[in-house]
């Protein structure tokens, strides 16, 4: 059938576009994970200030962490004393961006767009960060505050931080087997939904919805807020709403919103921070997501969709290896993974 082929061929032509940025994207998350010292980032968010907002939206823009692995990571943060400005910084920056993410992000859209989503995810972070060390003041209990236990450093290592010795064979490791791990499954079902996307919309779907742009803009949003997406997975999706005929300002509102929230993450600030602070955090991420989205329409646009379809199709050999090597790993990860996980529960 028709649309069988323009859905292989969409899912191939996407995991080209996609896979050298990721495969380059985890190797250098693999590096920073043995080049940064331990408790650096947990040493340097401070109290209530807006340099410690500050400090948290830049540490949180390159670490590749997903909307739900950054939990532990940011609670951890807040049991060791950083301000709730910062820790609901850091909630934001980390899942919208990531090294991975933004490689990704450039091979998919190309420069402007990059540049455009990581200032934008800077901005958000900082004004619901200063927002909440002003606003969101708010009594929670105390046993939420004062448990022990981090899942990023804990004790000396985390007060001195102390570097340690670089091992090429441990960032491997973690490149592969923690991050690439962790977002292989949302990765292909991302990939598979962007082709499905690009298959089945027609292209000139704008052109149905007329002046109803803001109630795409307001549907993407509102789909966005609860749904588990990572950033790197994301990326598809949002291609394959731009192949359809969604304008990119809001395919970007899925890219801002939906790495930054969900469902789970909502739960941990209202029990962490308050329910202040979870109006903070939607507040500001719904609000500035959809004016972003409008501004990049308004001024990118049209640039950036010719700048997507002016490369389409023409890939290298190097981007078709790093495809078949992608796509290999998340096989890997599929079935060789899951069948030692089956073996093991016997």
């Amino acid at each position: 059938m028709e649309w069988i082929e323009r859905f292989l061929s969409s899912f191939w032509s996407l995991a080209n576009d996609m896979a050298i940025y990721i495969l380059f994207g985890v190797s250098v998350a693999g590096i920073l994970k043995q080049v940064i010292p331990e408790g650096f980032v947990a040493k340097h968010l401070g109290r209530s200030s807006v340099g410690s907002v500050l400090k948290a939206s830049v540490f949180g823009i390159p670490l590749p962490l997903c909307s739900c692995s950054v939990i532990p990571f940011a609670t951890t943060l807040k049991k060791e004393g950083a301000s709730s400005g910062s820790v609901l910084s850091f909630l934001i920056s980390t899942p919208i961006t990531g090294v991975d993410s933004i490689l990704a992000t450039y091979g998919f859209f190309g420069w402007i767009f990059t540049i455009y989503r990581v200032v934008s995810s800077f901005l958000i972070a900082i004004v619901a960060g200063i927002f909440q060390n002003f606003f969101g003041h708010e009594v929670v209990a105390d046993a939420q505050k004062q448990e022990s236990g981090s899942c990023c450093c804990s004790g000396e290592s985390c007060q001195s931080g102390t570097s340690k010795k670089f091992s090429f064979k441990q960032a491997f490791h973690y490149a592969v087997f923690d991050i690439f791990k962790d977002f292989a499954k949302p990765l292909f079902w991302g990939l598979a939904i962007g082709a499905l996307i690009t298959a089945l919309l027609p292209e000139n779907l704008m052109e149905y919805l007329g002046d109803a742009s803001w109630s795409v803009y307001f549907l993407i949003l509102l789909v966005s807020l609860p749904m588990y997406i990572c950033a790197t997975a994301s990326l598809p999706i949002a291609a394959g709403l731009i192949a359809a005929g969604i304008s990119p300002g809001a395919a970007f509102v899925l890219l801002s919103a939906g790495p930054a929230t969900n469902s789970v993450t909502m739960g941990v600030v209202l029990s962490t921070l308050g329910k202040r602070a979870l109006w903070i955090y939607l507040g500001t991420i719904g609000v500035m997501s959809l004016g972003f989205g409008y501004l990049f329409d308004f001024y990118f646009g049209s640039v950036v969709t010719k700048e997507m379809f002016a490369h389409d199709e023409n890939f290298s050999v190097f981007h078709t290896a790093a495809a078949v090597v992608m796509l290999g790993l998340m096989g890997y990860f599929f079935i060789i993974m899951k069948k030692r996980n089956d073996k093991e529960t016997v």
